[in-house]
């Protein structure tokens, strides 16, 4: 059976950014994003069903109903899922920069919901961060054809 990596290439071609190999990074991000995904859902689910798992707080400026930050954190996983599936399936520009914008959501969510869910939210936001980073230095370094400026 063939494969697209029995195909050489010329040494000093550069490698398309639109459809670009994955690099160790790259790869990372997205199991963390599958990952991240799957913990936003049992995250959102918990907060749906009205769980005694979370704080209660009072007088907080984004306050939602416990229902209403479990949809928004059921939504933004099923994203993230979605993003890093196509991360790891395609590795494409588009997918990507869709994983950068999930991700970027998802920190901003987990930074909102830090007083439901203290170090959980943190950890979370953490992770969302660093596959912004991981995503964003994938294209960097894949996009170059590894001769300096």
């Amino acid at each position: 059976m063939a494969s697209d990596s029995a195909r050489t290439r010329a040494p000093d071609a550069a490698p398309s950014p639109w459809h670009g190999p994955r690099s160790g990074t790259t790869t990372l991000a997205a199991a963390l994003m599958i990952f991240g995904g799957a913990m936003a859902i049992f995250e959102g689910i918990a907060a749906i069903a009205n769980d005694e798992l979370f704080l209660a707080t009072r007088h907080y400026v984004f306050e939602f109903s416990l229902a209403g930050w479990g949809w928004v954190h059921l939504i933004v996983g099923i994203l993230l899922v979605l993003a890093g599936c196509a991360v790891l399936a395609t590795g494409a520009l588009w997918a990507r920069f869709f994983g950068v914008f999930v991700a970027g959501l998802g920190a901003l969510a987990n930074f909102l919901w830090i007083p439901y869910y203290p170090v959980w939210a943190t950890v979370l936001v953490a992770v969302n961060l660093f596959i912004v980073w991981a995503l964003c230095a994938g294209m960097h370094h894949e996009a170059g054809d590894g001769r300096p400026a």
